[in-house]
């Protein structure tokens, strides 16, 4: 069983050009397999492994309390290293077809309530750096935009006096979306006070920059997120995604048509705006158990 593990290693070092990163992950889900197969099972040989034996471990995986997304890596690792064992001429029979790889869980999006956002977006503006972030984050909010589609904003891709801003998204699809009055404010307010005194002379397009003037990065952006949301006393657990969910959730909250929200987050399939339709059935739940006097 050992020097089969060993091909199957080299071979996705060599021939598929793996990341070490990767290979390592390959190495635990398998040897830990490997293991159940030995110990619990009493197996010497792949050519033993029947179908029944991998359902087994499936089942043991869930009596540990393994997540859903946890056994469906490791049942795709073992679906991988069978396959090459054929190819190999190792076995003769694939033991892992035809079984179902479970359903991930699908988490809620943590949202912020309005009143979070309002103190998020209080950002005192006393400098070009303040400006811009207040900017920023009024963008985010007031388009629900990927932190990557934020960050590749041109100047050119702003239409102020229209009041919306034009994005690339995946698959360079391209999308308008509505800007806010307070939106139009901070981001006209950042381009007069701040964005030149960040740029100085250089010749760059990109809409928000650093202190350097070059381009805001993800990472940068998610310092100054954290940091802005440290100054307004939020403690709740912030990603850059949480304003694209708070933008979703808050316009469904108020009425907003599901088709007309897919379409300005860019989503190709409305099954996955419908998540957070979820989100605003178990706010009202909330809700209601707090106020109902008989909840």
């Amino acid at each position: 069983m050992d020097y089969a593990l060993e091909d199957f290693f080299h071979y996705l070092t060599v021939e598929r050009g793996l990341s070490s990163n990767t290979i390592q992950s390959y190495k635990r889900d398998l040897t830990q397999y490997q293991q159940f197969l030995r110990q619990e099972l009493n197996l010497s040989d792949w050519d033993q492994v029947t179908r029944s034996h991998i359902m087994r471990y499936l089942h043991d995986l869930n009596d540990k309390g393994r997540s859903s997304a946890t056994v469906a890596r490791l049942l795709s690792s073992i679906r991988l290293y069978h396959q090459f064992l054929i190819r190999e001429k190792v076995t003769n029979e694939d033991p892992s077809l035809h079984i179902e790889t479970p359903k991930k869980e699908r988490k809620l999006p943590k949202v912020l309530s309005s009143e979070e956002v309002d103190k998020l977006l209080s950002v005192q503006t006393k400098d070009p750096l303040s400006l811009r972030n207040k900017a920023m984050l009024e963008m985010l909010y007031a388009t629900g935009l990927r932190v990557t589609e934020l960050v590749s904003l041109k100047v050119s891709d702003l239409h102020l006096t229209m009041g919306f801003v034009r994005c690339l998204g995946k698959g360079s699809k391209e999308r308008i979306i509505p800007l806010g009055d307070l939106a139009k404010e901070a981001v006209q307010t950042y381009l007069e006070q701040g964005r030149g005194a960040l740029v100085k002379n250089k010749k760059t397009e990109e809409l928000f920059v650093n202190h350097h003037g070059n381009k805001l990065s993800r990472q940068g952006f998610w310092k100054i997120l954290k940091a802005v949301a440290r100054d307004a006393g939020i403690m709740k657990e912030l990603t850059p995604h949480t304003l694209r969910h708070s933008f979703a959730t808050h316009l469904l909250e108020n009425g907003a048509d599901l088709r007309a929200v897919q379409e300005m987050l860019g989503h190709a399939d409305i099954s996955t705006t419908q998540v957070y339709t979820h989100v605003t059935k178990t706010r009202l739940k909330d809700v209601y158990r707090s106020y109902h006097p008989r909840a």
